[in-house]
């Protein structure tokens, strides 16, 4: 009775507080509060929770539209339909991070083991899942892997570097969040982006490879332009090269949108949002603790999962905050968002679930 008092008394403050003035999630983590409520809007859940997953770090709604889960500790990419209905798994060691192509390829960051003179060594790894060589049959989907590249030795030096984010572009090229410890080389360090685009070979076919990392990207730098462990990125559905990428390391600006701009004197990306004072909203100094997961739906809104703060932000094309929702009394350690038709998508990783919310204006 008392948490139905509470409900109906907060529902009552933001609608007579309209929309003038936006209530801040972090006032509900830091007292534990269990609602789903920002501004003049309540996030409603639906059921049934979708459960049988085992420390699940990503999520993405396909092309098709059918669901992915990088369902980490059951080492396996779980396909299903809009309705949570399992199709079909594939077996992929330490899957984290997952993308889709337009050519309905999933591009995947998960481990990888090789023996040498008796000793076994697990390196991180990236794959790519080709649907359309078995009629979108996933578990028999071939899979190449794209990292560490076979046949050069130099991919296996290091055994700390981490790919550990993905995202694709409306020309099939991608991007690779890659993080590690060694970062003074001017050359290859590990924190890094690695752009990945379609080379053609001599009989005419097209195969993905690594032409080298983003530049003028910082490695370790604590503001803007930074690559200071990477940990999500996203890119948005149209002819753009614009992304966001989230990071968990010493950053004051730990999601920070890129814009690819050409001028007259210069090509290459800029840091879209104002921060500071008077700056957009997810630009704000320390306005994330631990963001994992990044989705754009169609409108332009940007959502994040903060792993830290056990919630859900949510953005429009501005970078002012819109709903925002959680805590750990709804989440544990939220990895991945997504979202389709209305409706999003949340891998709660420390809950092994799935769970989908809609906001209250969109109720059918």
């Amino acid at each position: 009775m008392k948490k139905i008092f509470n409900i109906i008394f907060l529902i009552s403050v933001a609608v007579f507080s309209g929309c003038t003035d936006k209530m801040d999630i972090d006032n509900f983590i830091s007292t534990g509060s269990n609602y789903n409520l920002s501004g003049d809007t309540l996030y409603i859940q639906i059921s049934p929770v979708w459960n049988g997953f085992n420390n699940p770090q990503d999520i993405i709604v396909g092309k098709e539209p059918f669901i992915y889960v990088a369902d980490t500790d059951n080492n396996r990419i779980v396909m299903l339909n809009l309705d949570g209905q399992e199709l079909a798994t594939k077996s992929i060691p330490k899957p984290i991070a997952i993308a889709q192509d337009n050519q309905l390829n999933l591009i995947v960051c998960g481990t990888f083991d090789t023996t040498q003179n008796g000793i076994t060594t697990t390196f991180s790894a990236v794959y790519k899942i080709n649907m359309a060589a078995s009629g979108h049959n996933l578990q028999n989907a071939p899979v190449t892997r794209l990292l560490p590249r076979p046949n050069v030795s130099s991919d296996l030096q290091s055994a700390d570097r981490k790919y550990t984010s993905v995202c694709t572009f409306y020309d099939n090229s991608f991007y690779i969040g890659r993080t590690g410890p060694k970062n003074s080389s001017i050359i290859d360090p590990d924190n890094s982006i690695l752009i990945f685009q379609k080379r053609t070979l001599p009989d005419g076919s097209k195969t993905d490879t690594l032409i080298g990392r983003l530049p003028l990207i910082n490695p370790v730098g604590t503001g803007l332009m930074s690559a200071n462990n990477l940990s999500a990125l996203a890119s948005f559905n149209k002819r753009s090269l614009d992304f966001i990428m989230g990071m968990t390391g010493d950053n004051s600006f730990k999601a920070q949108w890129l814009s690819f701009v050409v001028t007259s004197e210069f090509a290459g990306y800029q840091n879209r949002l104002e921060p500071g004072s008077g700056g957009a909203d997810m630009m704000r100094v320390n306005k994330f603790l631990k963001p994992e997961g990044i989705t754009i739906d169609n409108s332009g809104n940007v959502y994040v999962a903060d792993a830290g703060k056990d919630s859900i932000y949510k953005f429009n094309a501005y970078g002012d905050e819109l709903q925002s929702f959680g805590g750990p009394s709804v989440f544990n350690h939220p990895y991945a968002v997504a979202h389709f038709d209305k409706t999003l998508y949340v891998a709660d990783a420390g809950n092994n679930r799935i769970l989908r919310y809609v906001l209250s204006t969109d109720m059918r």
